[in-house]
């Protein structure tokens, strides 16, 4: 099995800014967390608005929680959005049910962690959440 080690995490970050910068898209913020939802490692490019930490982390921990990437969150806000919302309130942790997060797995599919991201669009987010993990070595869900 394949860690998620603080070595990958910032490779994750690195590689997903790196794709980022590369697309032109605008200054983001990237944030790894644990499969407990824990901050692994974060980065915020400058020019990143302030609340890039918090809706990054908040896209990360509510895709490790659920089991699913932030944009299956997002599709379902559309068929049950009071138990999501209800989720969020209740929740220790983070949670945004919005597009920019996806699922760090291993080679066998188990689930490692995940990677969120914040500053662009939804799909701006989570392509250069894709991209990280996979140049972190990783699949994604």
């Amino acid at each position: 099995m394949n860690q998620l080690t603080l070595d990958k995490a910032n490779q994750i970050i690195a590689a997903a800014l790196a794709h980022s910068k590369t697309a032109g898209y605008l200054p983001m913020g990237v944030v790894v967390v644990d499969a407990a939802g824990q901050t692994k490692a974060y980065a915020r490019e400058d020019g990143a608005t302030a609340l890039r930490f918090d809706i990054a982390l908040g896209k990360a921990a509510a895709a490790v929680g659920m089991g699913c990437s932030s944009r299956v969150l997002a599709e379902r806000t559309q068929t049950v959005p009071v138990f999501l919302a209800s989720i969020a309130s209740a929740s220790s942790q983070h949670f945004i049910a919005q597009t920019g997060a996806v699922l760090i797995k291993d080679a066998d599919g188990a689930v490692l962690g995940a990677v969120g991201a914040s500053g662009g669009t939804g799909d701006e987010d989570e392509a250069i959440c894709m991209a990280g993990v996979v140049a972190g070595g990783f699949t994604h869900a």
